[in-house]
């Protein structure tokens, strides 16, 4: 049997560290969609809820730039959305080549298919997904994205006493046990002496939400343990992708 790549190899461990459990089919999927994609587990590219992959917003960018993607345009559908009820639509092309026709996608976000955390934010979720399913049908990509997940009505549904022990597990609190989350932030922060600031944007890019605060727990886990792993062994490279969010903060304000 030919021998995977010692890239691949380290992909895998760490997937089996990140989340356990995972069986030999899933981790056969997750070879594939490396050889495949060049989809990494250490940037977050790909991630595991339940029993299934997702790509993720960040890893269809890097897709489509190793690809040589020429542009993404992006529209609100004002027939389809509605501002009253805060439902949004986006429309987004992905050309692939300089005069290409383009690839569609849209994407929808209101109130009932959001989680509860980032109510506020559905024009910029709608806005993501579109551009995901547009990216996914313009480089054959079959994995659904985390950011198209919807939610369950259920949470909106939720009593004062679900919401207190939903936070419970959040960001601030104890997870069976485990340090929170925030200090283990924190003590990485310092450890390698990295911009707080550009950490909370690279979080909430990577969770694919407004703010770090309205990620659940599960992502929040997933940065801080790539964030380990990126600081760990390549601090440079990390340095960089922190200072591209400085960048972007300068050209929006």
């Amino acid at each position: 049997m030919k021998r995977l790549p010692a890239a691949v190899r380290a992909e895998i461990r760490h997937a089996k560290r990140k989340w356990g459990g995972i069986c030999t089919e899933r981790l056969a999927e997750l070879r594939k969609l490396i050889s495949r994609y060049h989809v990494s587990v250490f940037l977050g590219d790909v991630t595991y809820i339940g029993t299934s992959w997702y790509v993720t917003h960040a890893g269809l960018l890097r897709i489509a730039d190793r690809r040589g993607c020429s542009g993404i345009r992006t529209a609100v559908d004002h027939h389809l959305s509605d501002t009253a009820t805060r439902r949004w639509v986006f429309k987004a092309i992905v050309y692939k080549a300089p005069g290409s026709k383009g690839f569609v996608g849209y994407g929808d976000a209101d109130p009932s298919n959001v989680s509860a955390l980032v109510r506020g934010a559905e024009l910029r979720i709608a806005e993501t997904r579109a551009v995901n399913r547009a990216l996914r049908k313009a480089y054959g990509i079959g994995l659904c994205s985390m950011e198209e997940l919807g939610w369950s009505p259920k949470v909106s549904e939720s009593t004062p006493s679900d919401q207190k022990e939903c936070t419970s597990t959040s960001t601030n609190g104890n997870h069976n046990n485990q340090p929170r989350l925030r200090d283990r932030l924190c003590l990485l922060v310092r450890k390698h002496q990295l911009d707080s600031a550009l950490v909370k944007s690279y979080a909430a890019d990577f969770c694919g939400t407004e703010t770090l605060r309205g990620a659940s727990r599960d992502l929040v886990e997933a940065f801080v343990n790539n964030l380990a792993e990126w600081a760990a062994k390549d601090r440079d490279g990390l340095i960089c992708k922190l200072n591209s969010y400085s960048q972007v903060k300068e050209v929006t304000q």
